[in-house]
């Protein structure tokens, strides 16, 4: 894997893959407001999966497939990271800015990338990780 960082323009074209969000790593609590910040009528029912545990080692192209508020109630033990699939450029900052509002901690962020939806989600999170320490050297 490799560091493969680029900057989002304000395009109104959908990006990579099926439309939806997938949640990773945080709280019941904090999933909760997640849902709650995703259920407003600007996100135009944008189904929202979360990770569990037993999802460590599933392939990110099938996790995005499940169906909305899937493992809403169970806990993964992973960091926190929102992984954006099939919105716009315009609808990745919108949900940035609006997740900036609830106060929440900081998450690793992502788009589904054709290369990306061949990893795991422990290896995307880690992969996230990875870039997260290299930006701030």
């Amino acid at each position: 894997m490799s560091h493969s960082l680029k900057v989002v323009g304000e395009s109104k074209e959908r990006m990579y893959g099926p439309r939806g969000i997938l949640v990773c790593g945080f709280s019941s609590d904090e999933r909760k407001t997640i849902v709650k910040m995703f259920n407003d009528k600007k996100f135009k029912n944008l189904p929202v999966i979360f990770t569990t545990k037993e999802d460590r080692t599933e392939l990110m192209k099938d996790m995005v497939k499940r169906s909305h508020q899937s493992g809403l109630e169970d806990e993964c033990g992973l960091d926190r990271a929102i992984i954006m699939s099939g919105l716009t450029e315009k609808g990745l900052h919108r949900t940035m800015s609006v997740y900036k509002k609830l106060k929440l901690p900081k998450p690793l962020w992502a788009t589904l990338t054709p290369s990306s939806e061949n990893w795991t989600v422990e290896a995307l999170i880690s992969e996230l990780n990875s870039e997260k320490l290299h930006i701030e050297k």
